[in-house]
């Protein structure tokens, strides 16, 4: 089953979407990925006030780009439909916890 979806919502889209969202770009097979994925399930578990989308990036994927997305994962905290918060591979809950920093 694939993590990321390919469907993405255009930026209109998303800068419409109302309080807290958690956009995550990767791609299934990266590692680093792969590596980030417990810390994120423990980030949701604990914040269920958090919408969560995990989107495919890569060549051809707009959105990405349009946050300036350059290496996987980049977990982007939107409030309100404005970025509060930005995550790049974080190694550690606590460089992953948006909300409080």
């Amino acid at each position: 089953m694939n993590h990321y979806r390919s469907d993405h919502p255009g930026a209109d889209e998303v800068a419409a979407l109302p309080g807290l969202t958690l956009l995550e770009f990767g791609i299934d097979s990266c590692p680093h990925c792969q590596r980030s994925r417990p810390l994120l399930d423990a980030f949701l578990a604990t914040h269920l006030e958090v919408r969560h989308l995990a989107l495919e990036d890569g060549r051809g994927r707009r959105l990405g780009r349009q946050f300036g997305v350059k290496l996987w994962p980049t977990f982007i905290l939107l409030r309100e439909g404005k970025e509060a918060g930005r995550a790049v591979r974080p190694a550690d809950a606590q460089a992953l916890n948006l909300l409080d920093g």
